[in-house]
């Protein structure tokens, strides 16, 4: 890569896309802005105006996922976990998305998943990121069921809302799950379920996963660290060049 190779450094967000370079390679993992609309906090009664807004009924615990209309969120594998869920467990479950018009494959996934819309199925795509915000903030469960993923940003997301995570064994979402300690990391459709029926009827463990995962957003994924490492980076530059 003989142009990569003239930059002073080249900055990755995760060590497995690390490449054979003379060039200084850094690992910055990606970090989220906590004041943005997506992210900042609402009081009770602004989730139950955007909720309400959409038609989300909020009488029975809710399962969500944020991402978009992509095969490799794996969208027919959460639904898939959420129907066996339901034989144990009462719930609501919203896939959040937004289909882009230039991307005929989204709107494919986006079209074969309206059939399984029900009471308790809701499946939107619209482009609301206060709505992010109130459905991360007032799920129980939140799923990124990816099966490939690059790092996984509403992850991040929603366990700064202090929300249980459930996430796909997959790219960046194993830098931020710590297995059963701060979410819990799957690898099939029956284990998603599984961890659906148990967080479902576990408010503490809920509670619990909630705090630490809050916590470690707080200390690894804010945009303060990310600020902070790429000015310690371009401290680190030795150049001719200096502002008078």
């Amino acid at each position: 890569m003989p142009i990569i190779e003239k930059y002073d450094a080249v900055v990755f967000s995760l060590q497995e896309y690390k490449k054979k370079l003379e060039t200084p390679q850094l690992f910055f993992m990606p970090a989220i802005n906590p004041f943005s609309i997506k992210n900042k906090e609402m009081s009770e009664w602004e989730i139950k105006e955007r909720l309400e807004h959409y038609k989300i009924p909020t009488d029975l615990p809710l399962v969500v996922q944020v991402s978009r209309f992509d095969r490799w969120k794996d969208p027919e594998g959460v639904i898939e976990a959420f129907k066996i869920a339901q034989k144990k467990v009462k719930a609501t479950l919203v896939l959040l998305g937004n289909v882009a018009t230039d991307d005929p494959e989204g709107v494919d996934v986006y079209r074969s998943l309206l059939d399984n819309q029900s009471e308790r199925i809701k499946i939107l795509s619209v482009e609301d990121t206060a709505l992010v915000n109130a459905l991360q903030r007032h799920a129980a469960v939140v799923l990124q069921k990816s099966i490939r993923e690059g790092f996984g940003l509403t992850v991040t997301e929603a366990m700064w809302k202090g929300t249980a995570v459930i996430g796909g064994n997959a790219g960046g979402i194993r830098y931020q799950i710590r297995d059963g300690e701060n979410g819990f990391l799957v690898s099939s459709i029956e284990e998603a379920a599984q961890r659906i029926i148990q967080l479902i009827n576990d408010k503490r463990l809920r509670k619990k996963l909630g705090r630490k995962a809050k916590e470690s957003v707080r200390r690894q994924f804010l945009m303060t660290r990310l600020l902070e490492q790429y000015l310690d980076m371009f401290a680190s530059f030795e150049t001719k060049y200096r502002l008078k």
